[in-house]
């Protein structure tokens, strides 16, 4: 039962996300914008690293994401000021390019790992 509702959790999340990217990219306008973008700069970088950190323990895995992901956010924010270039769909293309990076690395790693593993059964 657990289980169904972490999932219901998940899949919803996501589409929040993904509905944040898009109302951001689009240039939609909506009262629900500034909640669902902000979603999508918080949870975006904070899952795909805690998506790297899964073998750690859960609590400093979401730790280090929930840092990670403001870390990322404000570095972001300081150098599209720096460079006067401030653009907010900008900054949303640039935490989406960014997860998306840090999910293959994920793929890659896990892949990594799996090939291993099936090698040291062989044995």
């Amino acid at each position: 039962m657990l289980k169904q509702h972490r999932r219901a959790v998940t899949w919803l999340l996501s589409l929040a996300c993904i509905a944040g990217a898009v109302i951001a990219l689009l240039d939609i306008d909506t009262p629900l914008r500034p909640f669902l973008i902000s979603l999508f700069l918080l949870v975006v970088p904070g899952t795909a690293v805690v998506g790297l950190l899964r073998d750690r323990d859960p609590l400093a895995a979401l730790s280090v994401g929930a840092a990670a992901s403001l870390v990322i956010n404000v570095l972001l924010a300081q150098a599209m000021l720096l460079f006067d270039a401030w653009s907010p769909r900008a900054g949303v293309a640039t935490v989406a390019v960014l997860g998306g990076f840090m999910y293959v690395l994920r793929v890659l790693y896990r892949g990594k790992n799996m090939q291993t593993e099936q090698g040291a059964r062989a044995r």
